[in-house]
């Protein structure tokens, strides 16, 4: 029988953006934020430049793109270690799409993961592009959206002698 166990994780968020009047006006508050858990170092939050945020600090949808790559990324490293692919270096340029609804909402309608890597050896590099899409099925957070989350991965390996 499959191992099953459940995880829980907590975050804080507290607005920092408050310049003096609250939310008096739309454009009267910022939308400067922290989120904190137990651990790490405060993550500096804001909203996309489009909604008031700023550029200096992470928005939400940066943070979902960063979320879904991270989660790809340790699957796949996970699945390539206990399959005998070498990796030697990983990176990915995640891009989203979000549609407003015109309603004051909207939601991402597709992630595309455009993951880089290099395996040891050339001899590798057909298991190390099927891999992904095993860790697609095994990533929790693409598990937990309800939008496609597409892979375009490259894999490169050194020149054989």
């Amino acid at each position: 029988m499959p191992r099953t166990a459940q995880h829980a994780y907590r975050t804080h968020v507290a607005w920092t953006g408050n310049t003096g009047s609250g939310t008096g006006t739309y454009r009267a508050y910022g939308r400067d934020h922290e989120v904190t858990a137990e651990g790490p170092p405060p993550l500096p939050g804001t909203a996309d430049p489009a909604f008031r945020g700023t550029t200096d600090r992470w928005n939400p949808e940066q943070l979902l793109l960063a979320s879904l790559a991270q989660c790809h990324m340790l699957s796949y490293l996970a699945l390539c270690a206990l399959g005998g692919v070498v990796v030697t270096a990983y990176e990915d340029t995640a891009d989203g799409t979000m549609t407003e609804d015109g309603a004051g909402g909207g939601r991402f309608t597709e992630v595309v993961l455009r993951p880089r890597v290099e395996v040891a050896s050339a001899q590798m590099r057909e298991r190390a592009l099927a891999l992904h899409g095993t860790a697609h099925e095994k990533c929790f957070i693409a598990n937990s959206v309800s939008f496609p989350v597409l892979h375009e991965p490259v894999v490169t390996a050194p020149q054989e002698s």
